[in-house]
């Protein structure tokens, strides 16, 4: 990774010294305690200058709206603390002047404002871009009291150099911030944006995708574990039919007048020989008989609701499979956004009411729909998909929906082959084995009622192994 460098700041003050000198910070914007947004005006223009002191990826850059959304800044109702005081001081202000500092990686922006007891200050808040002692600083100019960090650096972080609000600001030893390292010289300040977005969205993504991940695998794993008990409990009650049968032929045996007794020998017609049924020996023979009938119709409704338990498991098992094959796959944040939305868990964006971005392939003159996630598979099936298009999907693993489009052209073998292979490419089945691709029309498709998104059933299917 390229690491800014005092030659690459300096670079970047001198090509944007007109604008800088004389822009007005329109408004500032924090999105996270690493980065910070600054909408700047000048000579009938504007531009957004972003800067983020994570560590990992810290620079400066006139940031396009495409590389903020590769970014995936999310502006926080709530301002932080550091962001409000940096509105106070210096937004509406304009920049009296710019500079890089001499061999160090500290851009410098002076202010010249009058407070609120009507007093000219000068400020200068300095960006440090010095890896993990990148920070923010704003001071006062003339007496080099800090008026408030990004982030606080008490002693017990630095030994060299103490940075709060009341304390005097004073440049980094050179032990700490040297030059930089550069992996080439010729760092051009223009790719910054460009550079350092693509980084930060890769690493957004891994970050984001390791999240879900936790997430859809903690569902996963309650899920498994409540289809264990269930099926343990289906097992269990599995001596259904033995109570039906004892009840039976408790009642063909009442000739023997066994009442109050510990047991009693019959004789079993199913299995063609004698056996012996315990017997409750405070009851008469009758209502042991009416005691094992009521055993049997309890156990027998038990597994018939376990039952019926076992195959909600089943469907939210299938839907929590084909979440972790959509996060796995995601290539963009925006996937993950429409992810998380569909789980809820986008409280600071609102709902999307557009329709999905659906991917679409022409295959020999017809055109051919990949779902990416739930919501996606949803739209191909619910909005696009006419009675007589096909649909396919992998049988008994996670995987894309595939639309094919006929418009009242019925395809060949070989453009259903293809798009069986394109079942098989998007899904979680593993190469090299093969994999069978169900496909069938759209008007054999059912949701059910309350079923999850993305989840159908179907009939009248055809198989081909891929």
């Amino acid at each position: 990774m390229k690491n800014i460098d005092y030659l690459t700041i300096k670079n970047f003050v001198e090509n944007n010294i007109d604008f800088l000198i004389g822009a007005r910070i329109q408004k500032i914007q924090q999105p996270t305690r690493k980065d910070f947004l600054f909408s700047l005006r000048n000579n009938g223009e504007s531009r957004k200058l972003y800067i983020n002191i994570n560590p990992q990826f810290y620079h400066i850059a006139f940031a396009s709206e495409e590389n903020l959304k590769r970014r995936n800044i999310v502006i926080p109702k709530q301002p932080p603390m550091f962001c409000m005081l940096l509105r106070k001081y210096i937004e509406g202000v304009k920049i009296s002047d710019v500079l890089s500092v001499e061999n160090e990686r500290i851009i410098e922006f002076h202010f010249e404002i009058t407070d609120e007891l009507s007093q000219n200050r000068s400020l200068c808040l300095a960006i440090e871009l010095m890896g993990k002692h990148s920070n923010i600083i704003l001071y006062d100019r003339n007496t080099s009291v800090i008026i408030g960090c990004a982030h606080n650096v008490g002693a017990e972080k630095s030994q060299y150099r103490e940075l709060q609000g009341g304390l005097t600001y004073i440049y980094p030893p050179k032990g700490i911030n040297n030059i930089g390292t550069v992996n080439t010289p010729n760092f051009n300040p223009a790719e910054i944006d460009n550079y350092y977005a693509s980084i930060q969205e890769e690493i957004n993504l891994k970050n984001e995708k390791e999240k879900l991940i936790k997430i859809v695998n903690a569902d996963l794993k309650k899920i498994n574990s409540s289809a264990e008990k269930i099926s343990l409990l289906i097992n269990k009650r599995d001596k259904c039919e033995k109570y039906k049968l004892y009840g039976e032929l408790l009642t063909a045996n009442l000739y023997q007048k066994k009442d109050f007794s510990k047991e009693i020998e019959v004789f079993d017609y199913i299995n063609n020989k004698n056996i012996v049924i315990e017997l409750d020996e405070t009851k008469t023979l009758n209502e042991n008989a009416q005691r094992y009938f009521k055993l049997y119709t309890k156990a027998k409704n038990t597994k018939e609701n376990s039952s019926k338990i076992l195959k909600e498991l089943e469907i939210k098992r299938e839907y929590s499979e084909n979440l972790l094959y959509s996060v796995n796959t995601a290539t963009n944040t925006g996937d993950l956004d429409e992810i998380k939305e569909e789980l809820g868990l986008n409280k600071e964006i609102p709902k999307k009411k557009e329709k999905p971005v659906v991917e679409k392939l022409e295959i020999n003159g017809f055109e051919v729909y990949i779902g990416k996630n739930n919501r996606q598979n949803d739209y191909i099936v619910s909005k696009l998909a006419k009675d007589e298009d096909y649909w396919f999907h992998t049988r008994l693993c996670a995987g894309s929906h595939v639309l094919l489009k006929v418009n009242n052209k019925e395809p060949d073998e070989r453009t259903i082959f293809e798009c069986c292979k394109l079942a098989r490419i998007f899904s979680s089945a593993v190469q090299p084995s093969k994999v069978g691709v169900i496909y069938t029309k759209r008007k054999f498709i059912k949701k059910p009622p309350a079923a999850p998104l993305g989840y159908v059933t179907y009939k009248n299917e055809k198989e081909i192994l891929i």
